[in-house]
């Protein structure tokens, strides 16, 4: 066995059940939102949950911070799904204009280059940069998920490819397998949303 299977091996027997509780759910989350099934909100609710206290747990109080958020986003996600179309109906797919997607670009360049300053001069975060970039691109690339922005997979891509290489960096490779897995749904997500939309009626896209 390679040394990388083995350490994906030992990572997989020494996961708690309450994170295996919490992957589990996170995949059933982009499975059911690849399908436009409102459930996928309670999934990443409860998900986001547990990631929170067990990271609180180990002291990384940004990432439990960031699962917060990401509760939140749950409620909101499922809130608009159900009820941000149209005479309160159920919300449509829709895409982002060129310059939506141009501000928002530089707003994540912006931000990903405060921070990743702020934690190069006053921390010793490996690859304060990437991780920067992953996290803000990540929280809002959340938003268009919960707006059922069409685009959001395409981020999705970017974000879980350069997640990948920066868990393999750190030896985090049962994580990085499972963004390999998100990377492959994010494919099927994209050609799902991109079938709907096209059958929408120009009024509802």
């Amino acid at each position: 066995m390679s040394e990388i299977g083995a350490q994906i091996t030992a990572a997989w027997l020494a996961m708690s059940p309450w994170e295996l509780v919490a992957v589990t759910l996170a995949i059933a989350y982009l499975l059911l939102a690849v399908r436009q099934n409102s459930l996928c909100w309670y999934c990443a609710f409860a998900s986001t949950a547990i990631y929170t206290a067990l990271f609180w747990n180990v002291q990384l109080v940004m990432e439990s911070a960031l699962n917060v958020y990401y509760m939140a986003m749950a409620g909101y996600g499922w809130w608009q799904w159900r009820h941000g179309g149209k005479d309160d109906s159920e919300l449509p797919v829709r895409r982002w204009r060129f310059k939506q997607h141009a501000l928002t670009l530089a707003g994540i360049a912006a931000v990903t280059a405060i921070s990743g300053s702020l934690l190069s001069r006053y921390t010793e975060a490996a690859w304060p940069f990437v991780d920067s970039f992953t996290t803000w691109a990540s929280v809002i690339t959340t938003y268009m998920v919960a707006r059922k922005i069409l685009e959001n997979w395409l981020y999705w891509m970017v974000i879980n490819s350069t997640s990948i290489f920066l868990f393999i960096d750190r030896g985090l490779y049962l994580t990085a397998l499972l963004l390999v897995s998100y990377l492959i749904i994010s494919v099927f997500g994209l050609i799902n949303w991109q079938k709907d939309y096209r059958q929408q009626s120009p009024s509802r896209a």
